[in-house]
């Protein structure tokens, strides 16, 4: 049980840093986005190529905004993921050298409760690295 009831503190701690990152900068690119692609849709001067090329130039902030943020989550996920493996691995180690069930089953919950308590920890320096980002390209 400590091990879900750590992955459910990590879950919540991410979704919340993400959603501050939506609600204090990834809100107001959005905003400048569709109000730049509506200046490039009323140019009636402008032909078809020229408008896609202001949307683009429109959209192109934000999909870096959140291509910065989606690689972030990957790598932080693929940490959380490389942790709970190694806990996988000691606990199969475990059972092949003879170790009771009941036993191995105990320290595997220990082990991924571990890997959740210190994954939590790490979530207010990826969400700054992720505000510090967003905050460069806004500049």
């Amino acid at each position: 049980m400590a091990a879900a009831a750590a992955q459910a503190r990590v879950q919540e701690a991410v979704e919340g840093a993400v959603q501050a990152l939506e609600r204090d900068r990834i809100r107001a690119m959005q905003g400048a986005m569709f109000r730049c692609s509506a200046r490039c849709c009323e140019d009636g001067a402008a032909s078809m190529q020229e408008v896609q090329r202001c949307l683009e130039r429109c959209h192109a902030p934000l999909a870096r905004a959140q291509a910065l943020v989606t690689a972030e989550l990957e790598r932080f996920q693929d940490r959380l993921s490389r942790c709970t493996l190694h806990c996988n691995d000691e606990a199969t180690d475990a059972l092949a050298a003879g170790a009771a069930e009941g036993r191995v089953r105990g320290q595997l919950e220990a082990c991924l409760a571990t890997c959740g308590d210190d994954h939590l920890r790490l979530v207010p320096a990826m969400a700054k690295k992720m505000e510090d980002g967003l905050a460069a390209l806004q500049q």
